[in-house]
């Protein structure tokens, strides 16, 4: 070998993924992503620092700590000579680095776990840094980002390291309590104590494309089971499918992402009142005028024409129908959608996510059909599970901490039947959002836009206001299951359609809805455009007015609107037929 050979060895690196020789420079231009076949090289701290943070931003913080060796650990070398060689090889102090910064010119407290450094261990050293970094989040009312590697706890320091995981989990609960967003980012590896602990824990769960993570590694489950491990064991796909975090994100797009959602929740959590409140409310009733204006068609006049029962019922089932994600595309801007239930599952009939409503930060949750028999077979026909149900939990209670706003869109026919939903709690996943929506302190915005199917709408429904599109349903059970049960056959459907009372003029006679949506003048199929533009000016007209509402007063006004519907009430309403 000749003397240059070290250094053009140097220039070349060789990929794990597909062995091609890659150009170093190319290599890291690339941020260090295969240009090839996508493999995500694993990145140290400070490269990684370098990719997230707006430059000039970052200041770390102290990280000098006391040597610690606390049970006197000796394997082959000394605890103290590993902790030497690994800081000298890597540069850094310990397994994490630590610094406040701004992401797209929104101020976070950062850690980044370092793998090279003892593989990313926690130990006690690890712990206190990553716990101070949360307690400088709380103090500065700044969100808090983790960016995870580890191979779990560290064994050289025993039960104590076990113990940081309990520690740091403590200071994230005191974010939560504060209403300040936490964010984790896992990169492979992340396995053990950290995945047990605060890379799981957050807020937010993002996975870099490729990233490992579980709580045993793949060698033991092996070792303990016997058993082959299926294709694609604990990466960042499998993950995303089994409800374990929000998204799978390329290292490309990561800084992006980061960007969105720091966005989003800052218009909520760190000040309350939140960005919208801090308009004049004569500003933002004249912008709702305006655009209630600009939506409503020059020849309506508030009275929707009447339609038989029967033909609503087939217009709201319509499958050119808008869907929820067709809404979010044409009436909200920047979605970014959230996974997964946390508990093992990713129900498709729910999607949800952040999102901007003229400029106003909500969280947007509903039932997605399709407009295709592969789409509606994909997506359960909008029949939430269980999961679905638990989903949308876990986003209505994040909006709250965070202090945003929730918009549901509500089209399913009803909550899934099958035996799978029934062994996995459905009434109790059900019951549990319908008591979450009674106490939850920020505004609620429900719109039935297609079919509103018993418990399985109600799941979603429970809010501020109800909104109803003209073509839309609403009803305790289907025509044809009324018909079944009540009539001699599901032939008396349509008859059972006018006797459920279920269309949007009745339910506003009732009091169930409040504000009927326009359609254009055949069906919300047959434009769409002008649909969306109806309906975002009604969600401003309704959601603005509640943004000025104390949060105790919400909940106590939301709590007294469905105590209207008890016995007597319903009794006087009867007449209304």
């Amino acid at each position: 070998m000749t003397a240059t050979a070290p250094r053009e060895e140097q220039l070349w690196s060789r990929c794990a993924g597909c062995a091609s020789l890659l150009y170093r420079k190319r290599l890291r231009r690339n941020l260090d992503v295969c240009p090839e076949c996508g493999e995500h090289t694993r990145l140290g701290a400070p490269e990684r620092l370098r990719q997230l943070v707006d430059p000039g931003s970052l200041r770390p913080l102290a990280d000098r700590l006391p040597e610690a060796d606390p049970i006197d650990f000796v394997d082959v070398l000394p605890y103290p000579h590993r902790l030497t060689a690994a800081r000298a090889s890597t540069g850094l102090v310990e397994a994490v680095v630590c610094a406040t910064a701004t992401i797209g010119g929104h101020p976070v407290a950062v850690a980044v776990m370092d793998f090279r450094f003892l593989g990313g261990s926690l130990g006690c050293a690890v712990g206190e840094l990553i716990t101070r970094t949360a307690e400088r989040a709380l103090d500065e009312r700044i969100p808090l980002v983790l960016v995870t590697a580890s191979g779990g706890a560290r064994m050289q320091e025993g039960v104590l390291s076990l113990m940081q995981m309990a520690t740091v989990s403590q200071a994230i609960a005191a974010l939560r309590e504060a209403g300040l967003l936490t964010v984790s980012v896992l990169t492979d590896p992340t396995y053990g104590g950290v995945a047990a602990s605060f890379a799981t824990n957050t807020d937010l769960v993002l996975a870099e494309s490729g990233a490992r993570m579980g709580f045993a590694g793949p060698r033991v489950i092996r070792q303990v089971t016997g058993r082959a491990l299926p294709e694609g064991f604990q990466t960042a796909d499998f993950l995303l499918r089994h409800g374990q975090v929000d998204m799978v994100v390329q290292r490309r797009a990561l800084r992006g992402r980061l960007v969105a959602l720091l966005a989003a929740t800052h218009a909520g959590a760190p000040t309350r009142p939140s960005v919208p409140r801090q308009e004049p409310a004569p500003h933002r009733e004249r912008l709702a005028a305006d655009d209630v204006a600009a939506a409503r068609p020059p020849e309506a006049d508030g009275t929707p024409p009447v339609r038989d029962a029967w033909d609503t019922v087939r217009m709201a089932r319509h499958p050119g129908r808008p869907t929820t994600l067709d809404y979010l595309d044409s009436v909200f801007d920047g979605f970014v959608e959230l996974h997964g239930d946390r508990l093992g599952a990713d129900c498709p009939a729910i999607v949800g996510g952040l999102a901007r409503l003229a400029g106003r930060h909500v969280m947007v949750i509903g039932h997605q059909k399709g407009h295709t028999t592969a789409e509606l077979v994909a997506r359960n026909f909008g029949m939430a599970s269980p999961a679905g149900h638990r989903k949308a939990l876990r986003l209505m209670r994040l909006a709250a901490r965070l202090g945003l706003p929730v918009v549901t869109l509500v089209d399913t026919p009803g909550a899934d039947p099958g035996v799978s939903a029934e062994e996995h709690g459905q009434a109790a996943a059900i019951a549990e959002n319908i008591l979450a929506l009674t106490v939850l302190p920020t505004p609620v915005l429900a719109v039935i836009t297609g079919e509103g199917g018993s418990g399985g709408a109600l799941a979603l429904a429970v809010a501020d206001r109800v909104l109803m599109l003209e073509n839309a349903v609403y009803s305790v059970i289907s025509p044809e299951g009324c018909a079944a049960i009540l009539w001699p056959d599901r032939s008396a459907a349509p008859q059972a359609a006018r006797a459920l009372r279920l269309s949007a003029p009745d339910l506003r006679r009732l009091g169930v809805v409040d504000e009927v949506v326009p359609e254009p003048s055949a069906a919300a199929h047959d434009d769409p455009a002008e649909t969306a533009l109806r309906l975002r000016a009604a969600l401003l007209a309704n959601l603005l007015p509640l943004l000025d509402v104390p949060p105790a007063m919400l909940v106590r006004l939301r709590r007294q609107r469905f105590r209207r519907f008890g016995a007597t009430r319903a009794g006087q309403r009867a007449g209304v037929r």
